[in-house]
């Protein structure tokens, strides 16, 4: 489940923000191993969400840190 909505992500607190993190680097590691050995993923379109979702992990993470909006 890669896929996270912002309001989600929003309500989250930041210790399962950071679970949820580890979690996502792992399946994208494994798919970026998959990559790297020549296999095809199971779902190539996959790789582009996790990063997404990552990134926007990683932003609340920072805003609810600093205290910002």
């Amino acid at each position: 489940m890669a896929i996270i909505k912002n309001k989600e992500i929003r309500q989250m607190s930041e210790k399962d923000i950071q679970v949820k993190l580890e979690d996502l680097k792992k399946q994208l590691m494994r798919s970026n191993a998959q990559i790297a050995i020549g296999t095809t993923p199971e779902n190539p379109g996959k790789v582009r969400t996790v990063k997404r979702t990552i990134a926007k992990l990683l932003t609340q993470l920072k805003i609810k840190k600093t205290g910002g909006a």
